[in-house]
């Protein structure tokens, strides 16, 4: 017979009109809730698909047509100048390496720091690497083209 799903409440009701031990009632619905939780968290992790970003970045003019670059996402203030972001990584990986760990370790270039620099050293520089190894730069006109009619 294939398994069906039943409110808990229905499942307390009739417990409740079968057994006198409320403990016991209290017991067994906190049993039938802490498996249903481990059910949905297991789901959640089958159901869960493996991401990439991918920049897109808007080229009307198609300069960068058939060609395949590759770079990092980042974030920094939203009224902080886009040309900063470099000047920051680099000053960050400075930083890193001056440390124990970056000394043993030095970053050399921006993909090592964009791998290797711990958030706490490029929050101090506003910076925030959102992923450590590069994505893949797409380019698009920008344009959606409708169909006839709309």
């Amino acid at each position: 017979m294939p398994a069906k799903k039943i409110d808990l409440e229905v499942v307390k009701f009739v417990l409740d009109q079968n057994i006198e031990e409320q403990r016991t009632v209290a017991n067994i619905m906190e049993d039938l809730r802490r498996q249903l939780e481990q059910e949905e968290a297991e789901k959640e992790k089958k159901d869960r698909v493996k991401k990439q970003f991918v920049v897109l970045v808007s080229d009307p003019e198609k300069d960068l047509e058939g060609k395949i670059k590759t770079g990092w996402v980042l974030q920094i203030p939203e009224e902080d100048d886009p040309s900063t972001v470099e000047a920051r990584l680099i000053e960050a990986a400075l930083e890193f390496n001056t440390s124990s760990k970056g000394r043993k370790m030095p970053v050399s270039s921006i993909g090592d720091a964009c791998e290797a620099l711990p958030p706490r050293i490029t929050k101090e520089h506003q910076v925030w690497i959102k992923t450590k190894e590069p994505v893949y730069l797409l380019r698009t006109d920008n344009k959606i083209t409708l169909p006839d009619g709309l």
